[in-house]
């Protein structure tokens, strides 16, 4: 998988990047993350180009061997993941259009392993938004496209005990979750730890954005979206 290295050592690039607050949750069972964003409505517009199919929670069908996410995920959404490769055993892709993150991190990572093993491919268009726990989903695709135009977001967590992840020991189950699931999606030892010291190098109140050309330096992305 052309990663990172693959395109450059990191040290020989110039990134920059753009820091705005938002408005970030967290929840009672700890670790999870989500966007929402008050001043943003491109997501909201994009939406609304897509046909309001069959709902699985955050999930809608749009035919053609597409689904979108339109939300944010829970715990219950694993089962409605399920549910609806059920109902439409031939949904091969996921538009990611407007995903705030999740209210359970557990869940949300339970349901990335999910996309991967089913072999789904995930699309962030012009105009989408993953962000906070999204990024994960979007990893998770077995083949990655991000349109230009299309935006990332990533922050670090937070507990309901209020702790980060400079909180815990490096090798804590609290973060070592997250590596495990970034070598679980591809990325090496090396590359896991890179990426996941980027998404906590901003508090969990802030947000750290970028785009589908930053995100094609940490992961390979596919076809004409990259």
């Amino acid at each position: 998988m052309a990663c990172l290295f693959a395109v450059a050592p990191l040290s020989a690039q110039v990134i920059e990047y753009e820091t705005v607050e938002v408005v970030a949750d967290h929840f009672d069972s700890g670790g999870e993350r989500s966007l929402f964003l008050t001043f943003r409505d491109a997501p909201t517009a994009l939406s609304a180009v897509f046909p309001a199919g069959p709902a699985y929670g955050p999930f809608r069908v749009l035919g053609d061997g597409r689904a979108a996410l339109v939300d944010v995920t829970d715990a219950r959404s694993p089962g409605q993941f399920a549910a609806m490769l059920r109902d439409y055993p031939g949904i091969t892709s996921i538009e990611m259009i407007d995903c705030p993150g999740t209210e359970d991190d557990l869940a949300n990572l339970r349901l990335g392993r999910m996309i991967r093993e089913h072999g789904i491919a995930t699309h962030v268009p012009a105009g989408g938004s993953v962000r906070s726990g999204g990024v994960e989903l979007f990893l998770a695709g077995a083949h990655r496209y991000a349109d230009a135009g299309a935006e990332f977001a990533v922050h670090s967590w937070m507990d309901d005990t209020g702790l980060e992840p400079d909180d815990y020991a490096s090798n804590a189950p609290e973060n070592r979750r997250y590596i495990d699931y970034y070598r679980q999606m591809g990325m090496s030892p090396i590359e896991a730890d890179a990426f996941y010291a980027m998404t906590n190098s901003v508090p969990f109140s802030s947000a750290r954005w970028f785009g589908a050309g930053e995100m094609g330096l940490w992961v390979r992305l596919e076809g004409a979206g990259a």
